[in-house]
This record gives C-alpha cells, sequence and structure tokens, in this order.
C-alpha cells in the first residue's frame, strides 16, 4: 500500500455507536448525540465525521458532518461528540428518526482543523443556514474553556464575535449555545424576522474590522465574504460544505480548485480541507 494512503487510513477510526440522544433545536434541525469516547478525545473544531445508518444499505453511502462539540462526563473527560444537521435528504431524513439505543457506523476524525488566529484580541465567525456547526466548539477553542485533541487549554483571543444569518428566525439553531460559550452574537435572517435584515455578510461590513475571519455556509456566501476580507486586508479561513463519498480522499468526489503558481489545480476537501484559506481558491 502507497505509504500516504497508510498513514491516512490510520489517522482515523471506525466505530459502531451507540445514540444517546437526537433531539430538535429549530425547524428541520437536530442534535445528535454519539457515545464515542476514542473520538471525542482525539478530535478537534473544525475537523468532521462521516456518519453512515448501521442498518440497510439505502443510502448506501455516509454523509460528512461537522464535530458541534464534545460530550465531557462528570470528572470531564470526554466520552461523546455532538453532530447538529438539517433534514434535507433521505440520509438526515432517517437519521432524524433515530432514538437513543439505536446505533450508526461513524469514522473519524476526518481533515484538518482552524489554524490559530492572527492576532488575539478579536476574531469573527461568519455562519450563514447550516454553516454555525463548527463553531461552538471553535468558541470554546479561542476562548480557552474547552481543550481539544488532547491539547491543553490555552486562551487564543480575548473576543469572539460570531455572525450567524438564516433565512429566517425558525432556521436559527444553537443561539443559546454560542452565547452561553461566551461570544458575542449577531443575527441576520433574509426576511427580517430575526436581526438584521439582509445577508450576514453585509451585517459584518457594518462592523469594526477584526483581526481575523473564518467562515462556514452556501459558496456565494463564502465567495462575499473572501471578497470582503480581500477588501479590508482581513486574513480569512473558510470551511467548505462539500458533498462527500468516501471521506479519507480515495474517490476524488470532492475536490475544489485551488491557485496555484501555474494557475490552479484541485484540492480534496476532506484530506487537504475542510478549511482552507480563502486567499488560495480559486472562485
Amino acid at each position: 500500500m502507497n505509504g500516504g494512503l497508510y498513514n491516512l487510513l490510520m489517522s482515523f477510526q471506525q466505530f459502531h455507536t451507540p445514540v444517546l440522544a437526537n433531539y430538535s433545536l429549530a425547524r428541520n434541525t437536530f442534535l445528535i448525540r454519539l457515545h464515542a469516547p476514542a473520538l471525542a478525545a482525539a478530535i478537534r473544531p473544525g475537523q468532521f465525521v462521516m456518519i453512515r445508518l448501521s442498518t440497510g444499505t439505502d443510502p448506501l453511502l455516509g454523509r460528512p458532518f461537522a464535530l458541534y462539540d464534545t460530550v465531557l462526563d462528570e470528572r470531564g473527560q470526554p466520552i461523546g461528540i455532538d453532530v447538529v444537521y438539517l433534514v434535507v435528504g433521505k440520509m438526515t431524513s432517517r437519521l432524524a428518526g433515530l432514538k437513543a439505543t439505536d446505533a450508526v457506523e461513524v469514522w473519524g476524525p476526518l481533515g484538518n482543523g482552524f489554524p490559530d488566529p492572527v492576532g488575539n484580541d478579536r476574531v469573527a465567525l461568519v455562519a450563514g443556514g447550516i454553516g454555525q456547526t463548527p463553531f461552538l466548539a471553535h468558541i470554546r477553542e479561542l476562548l480557552g474553556t474547552r481543550g481539544y485533541g488532547g491539547q491543553p487549554l490555552r486562551r487564543r483571543v480575548q473576543n469572539v464575535h460570531l455572525y450567524y444569518g438564516v433565512r429566517s428566525a425558525d432556521l436559527a439553531a444553537g443561539v443559546d449555545d454560542f452565547k452561553n460559550a461566551g461570544a458575542i452574537v449577531h443575527l441576520a435572517s433574509n426576511d427580517g424576522s430575526l436581526g438584521y435584515h439582509g445577508f450576514v455578510t453585509d451585517l459584518l461590513a457594518t462592523h469594526d474590522a477584526p483581526q481575523h475571519l473564518f467562515g462556514c455556509g452556501p459558496e456565494p456566501m463564502l465567495h462575499a465574504l473572501a471578497q470582503q476580507a480581500e477588501r479590508r486586508g482581513i486574513p480569512c479561513h473558510l470551511s467548505l460544505e462539500t458533498p462527500m463519498a468516501c471521506g479519507v480522499g480515495i474517490c476524488f468526489s470532492c475536490v475544489t480548485p485551488v491557485k496555484t503558481t501555474d494557475g490552479w489545480d484541485y484540492k480534496r476537501v476532506c484530506v487537504d480541507g475542510p478549511v482552507f484559506d480563502a486567499a488560495c481558491l480559486q472562485w
């Protein structure tokens, strides 16, 4: 076996994982809690897992889901992970029907986590739609209230601002979680039913520039965020929401174009991302 592929395959584990809880957070949006101590001890904010139903073959393939947060026991030891998902198709519809004592197949941790921010005063996390899901653990890691992947507690910034945009108020999920984690939350909605009336990137533009931007959401929002970061001279990293089939770099189904010295090329989102420097992406 190719050495690089062998190392990749040895960097994650596959688990038959019991479901501890599965409940609604907002319209069509659920949180599923999975008992997976080894996975919870290893995963970092920005990484993801692949989840597949443990019964049947329809759908056959797993789906990628970002880490929302780890679950700790009464001694503060990681015993599980939380994943937040939007019901959009067959897989997530069936996932929403699971209950405690059911189980799923999970493999991870996968991908690369968020890098340390430039500057230690103020960073902004910008989320659109279901793109808020990688940011709860990231907030706690940035503020130094939770360690991940075996790393010690270390405060990276003084202030974290979360800019969260949804189509309407009933789709906003986890707002209290982000506030309780210590983030300063700014809300926007397309229809004006929650917070700022308009796009979340337009809301961001009305505020003072942070020292670093992180974003996750639909591609048009990420493109607008990358353009704003370039205009304002702000470092920016984006977590891409790219469909995947294997999650480990074998199938090449999740490639995204990136800039190179000769023009552009493709990178696999699952192993080279999902977090990319926005300045390196070819839109």
